[in-house]
């Protein structure tokens, strides 16, 4: 009874640990965008006094960031390739499901095996490419989106599809349903937990992304949020109150989609992984 307890108190305590280690950067930015430049340097862990509180951080951030245009430039961008990568990997995962063949194990391996391809042994010959067929702007960004997020969005619709009977699609086919009925009307309406966990690690991975924006997009107008934060820091000086300002503005939209849909990641990774 003793050694049961002593383990509660210790997983108890461990985790409470953990749990501080990853909310300390959260707070962190939260308190010191209510601080006064001169405020963040002298107490940067402290709560904010009354001497050092300010919420001129958050307007200054508001405009310095023109949010409302690049908040729409994030949307536009994060919305059109989370749709789109939903509608071409739940296809693609579907037909490697149902047509098992020798071709359809190896397309689904290089999927798997795309995953273990870093980024940045890429992206110059990838930049390189897009930019002699004149896609380095908005469509080129979204274009290479759905290549990049096509492998996990694959792999995670593969093994949440297994778990479908295909005698619900052989009794449509029978009603008279085309392929193209059969997926969108009895098939696809059954992924809505795996394409909710899809649209959001998709969607947060996409609005929060720099680098290939910034190797993409060249034009003030194009800007999404993570470009627009590079504003803040100059060669000879760093606003770090006004950044976390706008950091603190820039993840509000994920923090509510998430909270919106968090019941169904789990539920989606979970059945995918075991079916």
């Amino acid at each position: 009874m003793k050694k049961k307890t002593f383990s509660k108190i210790f997983w108890y305590v461990f985790s409470s640990i953990i749990a501080i280690i990853f909310l300390l950067p959260i707070y962190i930015a939260v308190t010191d965008s209510f601080k006064t430049q001169k405020g963040l340097y002298l107490d940067t862990i402290g709560l904010p006094t009354k001497a050092v509180f300010t919420l001129e951080n958050y307007v200054q951030a508001f405009i310095d960031l023109d949010f409302f245009k690049s908040f729409l430039n994030s949307l536009i961008i994060t919305v059109i390739s989370t749709v789109l990568i939903i509608i071409f990997t739940s296809m693609a995962a579907w037909v490697l499901v149902r047509h098992k063949t020798k071709m359809s194990k190896f397309i689904f391996f290089l999927f798997a095996l795309a995953m273990l391809v870093p980024f940045q042994a890429v992206m110059l010959p990838l930049v390189h490419i897009m930019g002699k067929l004149h896609l380095l702007n908005p469509g080129g960004l979204i274009f290479m989106y759905i290549g990049f997020g096509s492998s996990l969005s694959i792999i995670l619709y593969h093994g949440f599809i297994k778990g479908i009977p295909v005698e619900l699609e052989e009794a449509a086919t029978i009603d008279g349903c085309n392929k193209f009925q059969v997926f969108w009307l009895i098939v696809f309406p059954l992924l809505k937990p795996i394409t909710v966990t899809v649209s959001i690690l998709n969607s947060m991975w996409i609005w929060n992304d720099f680098l290939l924006p910034q190797l993409v997009i060249n034009k003030p107008q194009w800007q999404t949020i993570p470009l627009k934060m590079f504003y803040f820091f100059g060669q000879y000086a760093k606003k770090w109150n006004l950044a976390l300002a706008g950091l603190v503005i820039s993840i509000i939209p994920m923090i509510v989609f998430y909270f919106l849909a968090q019941k169904h990641i789990v539920k989606g990774i979970t059945q995918g992984s075991i079916k």
